[in-house]
């Protein structure tokens, strides 16, 4: 009987102790009152044991002016070691040094104090008994000590019976920040999180325990391991970690059916702390796991310096990122300059606000009408000018073909005429992996852009060093898959993808502008620059993985649907041609494509025609047109199944091509 009501009592006052931590923390301001006020309380009992609680003998009024001084010098030593900060439910080894700094400091200070004021014989009652002040100082060390483990035994025992229903976690990392982390996550009243172990890759620390907490090999973060422990979540807390070791350590967690959250940088915890709220769902880009890309620094510094630099389509996902990544050096201005007003305003307000050291010019205009760029070169003179203004959509332009002649070939061939015209010194083309073996009409306008600028490099006389650079998708960019896929998930879904086998190169955004500003430096010109993407990732993987990071199960919480390739949709996408060879560069992510030599002026001439009889041309004739440049598109459309809108292919055309 006895026993029973023994355990029920207990239970019931766990339950009643976790209620209170769960729902009150002491604010700091309460801590250091509450630590002030036991220093002059036992300072007080020190002077009764030093006067053996003899109460005539006790000198109050001296006792109670000493007390003060005591207190202004613990209270100053309280703020300088930040003693009074820590959880007592979560105190560690730091948190008693620190509480042993403040005393040890106090007393010191106070027992110098004492001497000095015998020393030079001043008058009055401040002199503090040093014989007081030392047996203050063990009382105060061993109580404030006592204190704080006795709160944390408490919690311990108060939440020991809550283990079962809070979320347990993994923690990958068990140095300071993994430490620090356990005692956010574990300390936070509405976390409801439960340590269940740490993960480090250190074998000194493996097998071991910190603060009770077992240490394991990552290898053990199976589905097994997972579902034995209960594990629900992990968190990285590692600072200096490669991205290829944490793209790893999140492929492993996904397959194991882990939500996975990170620690932010320390310079955005919110007043140098770290809080619950602020542990984040990591970020498809880690899944790439490809380690930081360096670059030339004083290749591309030496390049930029003091140089007047346009950028074409600079509100767009790349072109907007060329002009973050340009920020960083010294220039004489950037030209930023695009189409689309409302985006181009988003920038320049994002440059005022974040870059106020960098000049620049905002210019609203479209890159085909010659003489507003024939306006915008006369006037600002750009040395170096990077071209990214172009139509990507490849469903878009299949039913437009006539906007991708005239905005991406009519506008690469008016700014380049332009730059050789008014002396640039440096045009950097940004292309896509779309332009080798097009099935598209958006990839194989891109090929003709190529082409254009291949053709300026061969002319006679020519001092603009013309230089193309060639890469897969970025993720994240407007309108690219993630932002949909990332759509469709927040809205339920289903979400959508083409094909079970579709593959696509990805990098990011960063990545890819890095990678254009070294290569445009490294370039003389007349050279295409193909980027190492990595391995291609099926877009089916993409999509479950972004599911998974949303915190639910593919196919179970959240469907995914195919839909069939669009007109004009590759499966897999290629870097390079058959007919291409590469060379390598310096940078090992950096090749040079080798092209064939073509008939520059004949495919001049077609693309004139087009141009002067744009919307002349019925849509047929357009492709037409595009064949008649650029045959591998005829052949892999072939090859693709014909995808471009169910429309065969036209003969009609062809023969008028001969005469122009």
């Amino acid at each position: 009987m006895w026993p029973e009501k023994l355990k029920f009592f207990m239970d019931l006052l766990r339950k009643r102790a976790a209620g209170i931590f769960q729902s009150y923390s002491l604010p700091r301001w309460l801590m250091f009152t509450y630590d002030v006020t036991a220093v002059f309380v036992t300072f007080l009992f020190a002077y009764l044991l030093r006067f053996n609680f003899i109460m005539h003998d006790f000198p109050v009024d001296d006792s109670f002016v000493h007390g003060i001084i005591v207190v202004v010098v613990y209270g100053l030593f309280t703020l300088i070691y930040k003693s009074h900060t820590g959880l007592i439910r979560h105190t560690t080894l730091t948190d008693i040094a620190h509480v042993y700094l403040t005393t040890t400091s106090s007393a010191s200070v106070l027992i110098i104090y004492s001497l000095l004021y015998s020393a030079f014989g001043f008058e009055g009652n401040l002199r503090i008994p040093i014989s007081v002040l030392m047996i203050h100082y063990v009382l105060i060390f061993v109580f404030l000590f006592f204190v704080r483990i006795l709160v944390k035994l408490l919690f311990r025992f108060a939440t020991s019976s809550l283990k079962d229903t809070r979320k347990r976690v993994l923690i990958y990392g068990a140095g300071e920040m993994g430490f620090i982390v356990k005692r956010v996550v574990v300390s936070d009243p509405r976390g409801g999180f439960f340590v269940a172990g740490f993960l480090d890759d250190n074998r000194h620390l493996q097998g071991k325990k910190i603060n009770g907490i077992q240490v394991y090999n990552p290898h053990v973060l199976t589905s097994d391991f997972v579902h034995r422990h209960k594990i629900e979540t992990l968190i990285i807390a590692i600072r200096n970690i490669s991205l290829t070791r944490k793209g790893e350590i999140i492929h492993r967690a996904m397959e194991a059916g882990l939500e996975i959250l990170e620690t932010p940088a320390i310079d955005k915890w919110l007043n140098g702390q770290l809080e619950v709220r602020q542990l984040q769902k990591v970020r498809l880009e880690d899944l790439l796991g490809r380690d930081p890309i360096i670059l030339d620094m004083d290749l591309v510094r030496k390049g930029l310096y003091r140089k007047t630099i346009l950028v074409t389509g600079a509100a767009g996902s790349i072109g907007s990122e060329i002009v973050r990544q340009l920020s960083r050096f010294s220039m004489q201005k950037i030209i930023i300059m695009d189409q689309a007003e409302t985006p181009l305003f988003h920038l320049e307000h994002e440059l005022r606000k974040k870059y106020s050291h960098v000049k620049f010019e905002t210019v609203l205009g479209d890159v085909s009408n010659i003489d507003k760029m024939e306006l915008v070169f006369s006037k600002y003179l750009p040395e170096i000018v990077f071209h990214a203004a172009a139509y990507k959509h490849v469903p878009m332009m299949e039913e437009s073909p006539h906007e991708a002649l005239r905005v991406n070939i009519g506008g690469t061939k008016v700014v380049t005429d332009l730059a050789v015209k008014y002396g640039t010194r440096k045009f950097v083309m940004i292309s896509t992996d779309k332009s080798v073996n097009p099935t598209n009409i958006m990839g194989t306008s891109k090929h003709i852009c190529e082409l254009i600028v291949q053709a300026k490099t061969k002319m006679d006389g020519i001092k603009t060093q013309f230089v193309i650079t060639r890469f897969g998708n970025v993720l994240g960019s407007n309108g690219s898959v993630i932002p949909i896929f990332r759509k469709q998930i927040m809205e339920g879904g289903p979400v959508t993808v083409t094909h079970p086998d579709i593959s696509r190169y990805f990098m990011t955004i960063p990545e890819a502008c890095e990678l254009v500003l070294e290569a445009g430096f490294m370039g003389k010109g007349g050279e295409i620059f193909v980027f190492d993407m990595g391995e291609p990732v099926r877009i089916v993987d993409l999509a479950r993985n972004m599911i998974r990071l949303s915190g639910h199960e593919p196919d179970k919480d959240i469907k995914i649907e195919f839909t069939g390739l669009r007109p004009g949709e590759k499966l897999h996408e290629e870097v390079l041609s058959e007919k291409e060879n590469i060379l390598p560069t310096h940078h090992k992510k950096i090749k040079i494509a080798q092209t064939e030599e073509h008939d520059f002026k004949a495919i001049s001439s077609k693309i004139n025609y087009g141009l002067d009889n744009l919307y002349r041309l019925s849509d047929v004739e357009i492709i037409e047109l595009f064949e008649a440049i650029v045959p591998e598109y005829r052949l892999s459309k072939e090859n693709n199944n014909n995808h471009i809108n169910g429309r065969p292919p036209a003969e009609t055309f062809r023969s008028s091509l001969e005469i122009h």
